[in-house]
């Protein structure tokens, strides 16, 4: 549908042409692609109001100049004084819809940790688009307005939700303008915090604009809107919150080396994945072919189950992936995998499966959050994020236009689950940043929206272009597949067994040869969000060139220079 691009000089791909304009921008100002990055993330969370959200969670990596790669969690946690087992007693094992599925909120300090340390601009260079796109709005665009129509009752259940998703009484429509001023003020409150402080210099106005949200009035306002509503963070909670530098996971694929987030999120899932399918043997097997798509739905199954059954957060929870990154275990995974047979749902944990799901077979609801950012520049760092959080799960707060963070709704309520709630716990997050790293020194930052299907959609782009050796944008293009026959990371978890959903360029015969397979079979449009939507760039070494490509499944565009 669009070509790759093909720079020298720098490159920023993101979620909406705007974020990316705005990081380019920055580029070619002199920024680096940390601080484009920053500046295209906040954009995303003006532009994407209704799937990102300012005050919600970020997880960054970062390749630096020198090759040194970090990991910024950018997730917050269950509040200190939040009763572990309240959905258990109070609310029968259930997670309520709003305020209770409150965590505090990360985004905020991530970005500004990412530009204190491996930055170079002040927030308020990086932040001056957002401000500007805030306060003088921008075209509604088709994705926009269907999200919000979808979710037009969510947004009725909170007065202050209502005026700024609502403001003529209705959804807005494709072309309108929509306006953010709480939210452009509130960032602009930040900078002019940030300018008051730069006399004692640059990590000390950083520093001024982070107490501004974390700290004082704006702190107190949102501590007290939530006590009022029944919730529990506290003025502590955010004033001692700190994005947490997290290890990455390495691992090796033929000749790169891929860098994942933990198994804090979904993360770990596309390295088990990708080194479980070169085991099985990928050589021979036609892209989308049938044997091709009914293998890595079987490997999927598998990874998807060992999230289920034992990720959660390091900090609380043992999570053993040396051993279900073992040769002995993938092995034993995928003997049980049947090449003729579609498994009719996921295979147990390492030590059973006990619980009881929901289960449904028909397509689970679009998840209506998250997009994507990634940036190189001329000197060699990378920047891959992943922000996220929908305004439609919890309330805004009145003048400040943000929602705090609902991402609780990725704990699963019983505090005794890998993944469970706890005071002092962080949800087992969906958005999964990631770069590969080449041996011939070639760079590639990328990731995608779309909950369950970001691991799935990435690593069908990572294989498009590095094992058929497709251009990034064809990659990027070409139909994908997911499956869903695993319980879904929100609330209320529903398993969908041997679900698999595929887009309508798939040829009638490998459908109706999948579905005598077993697989329970539910098309999509030719081109569909629900398969994630994927953002790529890849420097290229042998021609110094940067290649880059964005997925028209929403309006997301990469610019290069």
């Amino acid at each position: 549908m669009r070509p790759t691009l093909y720079g020298s000089r720098h490159a920023v791909s993101a979620g909406h042409y705007l974020a990316s304009a705005a990081g380019h921008a920055i580029l070619e100002a002199g920024g680096n692609a940390v601080d484009a990055g920053v500046c295209a993330g906040i954009a995303l969370a003006v532009l994407h109001a209704d799937e990102v959200n300012f005050a919600g969670v970020a997880p960054i990596m970062i390749r630096t100049a020198e090759g040194r790669i970090v990991t910024i969690a950018g997730l917050g946690h269950w509040p200190a004084r939040f009763p572990a087992k309240l959905f258990m007693e109070k609310h029968g094992g259930e997670m309520p819809f709003g305020l209770l599925r409150t965590v505090v909120p990360a985004a905020p300090d991530a970005w500004i940790t990412a530009l204190r340390d491996f930055g170079t601009l002040s927030f308020g260079d990086v932040v001056s688009a957002s401000i500007r796109y805030a306060k003088e709005g921008f075209s509604v665009f088709k994705m926009f307005a269907d999200e919000v129509a979808i979710h037009e009752e969510d947004y009725r259940r909170w007065p202050s939700s209502e005026r700024v998703f609502l403001p003529e009484g209705r959804p807005p429509r494709v072309g309108e303008r929509f306006v953010q001023t709480d939210l452009g003020n509130l960032l602009q409150f930040m900078a002019d915090q940030e300018r008051s402080a730069l006399s004692r210099g640059r990590t000390a106005g950083l520093e001024a604009a982070r107490s501004a949200f974390y700290g004082g009035e704006v702190a107190q306002r949102i501590v007290k809107f939530h006590r009022e509503l029944g919730g529990y963070l506290g003025e502590d909670d955010l004033l001692n919150f700190r994005s947490s530098y997290e290890p990455p996971i390495a691992t090796r694929w033929r000749n790169q080396t891929l860098y994942t987030c933990g198994p804090w999120c979904q993360g770990p899932m596309l390295a088990q994945t990708l080194t479980m399918l070169e085991k099985a043997g990928l050589e021979g097997l036609e892209h989308n072919s049938v044997p091709y798509v009914h293998l890595i739905t079987e490997v999927f199954k598998a990874t998807f189950s060992d999230r289920e059954h034992h990720y959660g957060d390091p900090r609380h929870v043992e999570v053993d992936l040396e051993r279900l990154f073992s040769d002995e275990h993938m092995q034993r995974r995928l003997a049980a995998i049947d090449r003729a047979r579609a498994m009719p749902g996921m295979p147990p944990g390492l030590y059973g499966d006990s619980a009881e799901y929901v289960v449904s077979h028909e397509l689970p609801p679009h998840p209506g959050d998250t997009s994507y950012v990634c940036a190189i520049d001329r000197w060699g760092n990378a920047f891959s994020a992943t922000p996220s959080d929908a305004t439609w799960r919890g309330p805004v707060i009145p003048g400040l236009g943000i929602v705090i963070s609902t991402r609780g709704s990725q704990s699963k309520p019983n505090p005794l689950h890998p993944a469970g709630v706890g005071p002092g716990r962080r949800p087992r997050l969906t958005p999964n940043p990631a770069i590969s790293l080449g041996d011939d020194g070639g760079i590639m930052p990328f990731g995608a929206p779309e909950g369950d299907s970001q691991v799935q959609g990435m690593l069908q782009v990572f294989l498009n272009y590095f094992h058929f050796g497709m251009e990034v944008q064809e990659a990027i293009d070409s139909p994908r597949f997911v499956t869903y026959s695993f319980p879904g990371s929100f609330a209320p978890y529903v398993y969908h067994p041997g679900l698999l959903a595929l887009e309508g360029r798939f040829p009638g015969p490998t459908i109706s040869t999948l579905e005598g397979m077993g697989h329970r079979i539910r098309l999509l449009p030719e081109y569909s969000r629900r398969v994630a939507s994927v953002e790529a760039i890849h420097y290229e070494p042998a021609t110094g060139f940067l290649k880059a490509g964005a997925d028209p499944r929403q309006p997301a565009y990469a610019i290069v220079s």
